[in-house]
């Protein structure tokens, strides 16, 4: 059996000093910790004195799982600050107040993060956040050109609401932003960098009654770990789910449907604006013909229901076929390859992720999966148990060879 590759995440053991200082956006570094320890990076994090006043030293702790530094002189490391200065690849000041912009401009090195900044001849990156008037203050500006002249990047300021409750230019920059800046500095290129995935996840419900509702067993688990492994790869991710008990995945835009016609009206409306559509959610194959407007009653005979076929969304999308990736899943209860490569071929997929949902650890509601990968090109892959979100990050990079191929062609 060939051995799986996992995706290697952009920011791998790339290690990065956040220095966060005293600004009311201290908290949204927590953010941003975790989103650059998702990516692959090694966070060691400063805090100014200001910064305690905003966000305690032990969440910032929790998040890195490394201690956090705060003092120069109280360190029992002795020289801390040149250590730390020499050990890590990049300097992240976020937030980067006036103050401590000032004071890294004109060489003052009376806390850890100064003394850092000033004997370190590592990369700088500050992320300024401040109110507008003090932004466009003149000797703000000054020192910002000072910086500037000494190798220093920025990010941001953003304009929008402030602190105050004012608009204008200071506000903290957006997490994806900052992401944006610290990948451009290692000149990293995500995976999916411009790319747009439109996935779906879950299941259907149909109405039978005000009560009652025909549907699968689905749990939509497939779905939200293709989200989250996709907008950790650079790309621009919607996620269309139908009724689960999942969290909505963080920067992701998100469209709740129940039924099948609405997923196909969600759909069709986000298609062709996708680089990739990714059909993942367990559309209900059938629907009751008429829908009761009052409960049934249990009664005593047996209760009957009539029902129809749905739209098949797959076979619709592939009938309007265009630069879009289109990859389908089929849920089965044993695997017939020739059968799948069938259902391929008539709905135009370019790529098929078939699992037999009987296996132990393959079944719905399951954290893991055993799946197996058909491509437009005849490769056929089947991959051993693993989890969800390892599913995915093969599943992803299987379809981006699947388009470059298709490129090439």
């Amino acid at each position: 059996m060939n051995k799986i590759s996992p995706l290697t995440p952009p920011l791998d053991n790339k290690k990065i000093l956040l220095g966060v200082t005293g600004s009311i956006a201290a908290y949204k570094a927590l953010f941003l910790l975790r989103r650059l320890k998702e990516l692959g990076a090694i966070v060691t994090v400063v805090m100014t004195r200001g910064a305690k006043e905003f966000v305690t030293p032990l969440s910032f702790k929790v998040l890195s799982g490394k201690p956090v530094f705060e003092e120069l002189f109280h360190s029992r490391e002795g020289m801390v600050h040149i250590q730390l200065g020499e050990e890590n690849d990049l300097i992240l000041i976020a937030p980067a107040t006036a103050h401590s912009l000032s004071k890294i401009a004109n060489g003052l090195a009376d806390d850890l993060l100064s003394s850092i900044v000033l004997s370190s001849d590592k990369p700088i990156l500050a992320v300024p956040a401040m109110e507008a008037m003090m932004w466009k203050n003149p000797r703000t500006q000054r020192n910002i050109q000072i910086l500037r002249e000494t190798g220093v990047g920025f990010i941001g300021p953003e304009y929008g609401l402030l602190a105050s409750g004012g608009v204008g230019v200071g506000r903290f920059s957006e997490i994806e932003t900052i992401i944006d800046g610290v990948m451009g500095h290692f000149k990293i290129n995500t995976l999916f960098k411009g790319e747009r995935i439109l996935i779906t996840a879950g299941p259907t419900q149909e109405g039978i009654d005000p009560v009652r509702f025909f549907s699968n067993r689905s749990s939509g688990k497939m779905g939200y770990a293709l989200a989250k492994v996709a907008k950790k790869l650079g790309a621009s991710v919607e996620l269309i789910s139908g009724p689960t008990a999942i969290p909505q995945p963080e920067g992701v835009l998100f469209k709740s449907v129940t039924t099948a016609e609405e997923m196909r009206r969600t759909v069709l409306e986000r298609y062709s604006q996708s680089d990739y559509m990714i059909m993942t959610a367990a559309v209900a194959d059938f629907r009751p013909r008429k829908y009761v407007g009052d409960k049934i009653k249990k009664g005593k005979g047996l209760l009957k229901l009539e029902f129809e076929k749905t739209p098949d969304i797959l076979e619709e999308l592939g009938k309007s076929k265009n630069h879009c990736v289109l990859i389908g899943f089929a849920a089965e209860t044993h695997l017939d390859l020739e059968a799948l490569r069938q259902k391929m071929i008539r709905k135009r997929m370019d790529l098929l992720v078939a699992n037999d949902v009987t296996q132990k650890g393959a079944g719905f509601d399951q954290d893991t999966n055993i799946v197996t990968l058909m491509d437009c090109f005849g490769s056929v892959e089947k991959l051993p148990k693993m989890s969800k979100e390892q599913v995915a990050e093969q599943i992803l990079k299987r379809a981006v060879q699947v388009k470059n191929r298709k490129g090439n062609n």
